[in-house]
């Protein structure tokens, strides 16, 4: 049992690691272009929608996104309007992640940490180490969700953690479980990836690996609310919105959690559990996004008058 619980820490540590350094690296790619993409595309809610979503698909990361952004509205380049349609962007961003852990390619990781490797240990070019980074930072996500994979087969035979995963079937107890989870690893990503390989390997249903992505949905929200601490307003109102958006979507989901799953079967089509859960975290997130998008102008005016600027 030690062994099992070190080897999905050591999976886990490395999934984090690469995330972390993969958003760095790719900020660094870009430098000064993001900021100029982002002030020139996001003139209105659905040019920022588009700009967060392409964003969060580049950085792999739905939290860099959004702290990056409130960076900038904290610095006066971008206003808190226009941060609003970022924030959505990302939240739809974020489920290409799981599109890809559900395509099972873990096995094949060692040809990028291979490729990656050779590109930063043999070209001088700083342009070409960052690329090399890159693909040897997502050789060591999927290596990381590989090794969590192959850790937990011997859990099948351990009746209290089958008996602990049934309880996530209750949608609440099971979200529950998801925001917890990802409030302390501070990764939506790894807790949705960890969903789904728990579902492939059977200790999971689609209705507790939908539970706990929506719980990730809420405990991703806790980093973007710290990077706001000592912000102005805007920033602020920006952390605020992130939270308010994701925790309606997450009761609107809970609401119809049931009719939500049928939703995602019929359109999965008797596709294996890994990619129906993908899916789930892709529609849930589109659907939100297409639902509340229509009342930006409103929680605008809300949040101003709640924050108003200092003078």
């Amino acid at each position: 049992m030690t062994e099992v619980c070190l080897s999905i820490i050591a999976g886990l540590i490395l999934f984090l690691f690469a995330v972390n350094n993969l958003s760095e690296t790719l900020k660094l790619t870009l430098g000064e272009n993001a900021k100029n993409w982002i002030e020139k595309f996001t003139s209105n809610t659905f040019s920022g929608l588009l700009v967060g979503t392409i964003a969060t698909i580049l950085l792999d990361s739905s939290s860099a996104v959004i702290i990056i952004t409130i960076v900038f509205v904290n610095s006066n380049i971008i206003t808190f309007k226009q941060a609003m349609g970022i924030v959505l962007g990302a939240n739809i961003g974020t489920t290409v992640s799981s599109q890809i852990i559900a395509m099972d390619i873990g096995k094949y990781s060692p040809v990028l940490l291979l490729l990656g490797f050779i590109l930063l240990i043999v070209s001088k070019s700083n342009r070409i180490n960052n690329i090399g980074k890159v693909i040897l930072y997502f050789g060591v996500l999927f290596f990381g969700l590989f090794t969590m994979e192959n850790a937990v087969e011997p859990l099948k035979d351990e009746p209290f953690f089958t008996a602990w995963m049934a309880k996530t079937e209750k949608p609440i107890v099971g979200a529950l479980v998801g925001a917890v989870v990802t409030l302390i690893i501070q990764s939506s990503s790894a807790t949705v990836g960890m969903a789904i390989i728990l579902a492939k390997k059977g200790f999971l249903s689609m209705a507790g690996g939908t539970a706990i992505m929506l719980g990730a949905e809420l405990g991703t929200c806790s980093d973007t609310l710290i990077a706001t601490i000592k912000g102005s307003r805007s920033a602020i109102k920006t952390g605020l919105f992130h939270l308010t958006f994701n925790l309606f979507s997450i009761l609107l989901g809970l609401l119809l959690f049931y009719p939500f799953i049928q939703l995602v079967n019929i359109i999965s089509h008797q596709a294996s559990i890994e990619r129906t859960i993908a899916n789930a975290h892709m529609l849930f997130n589109i659907l939100g996004v297409l639902i509340f998008v229509w009342t930006v102008p409103l929680f605008e005016k809300l949040l101003n008058a709640a924050l108003p600027e200092k003078q």
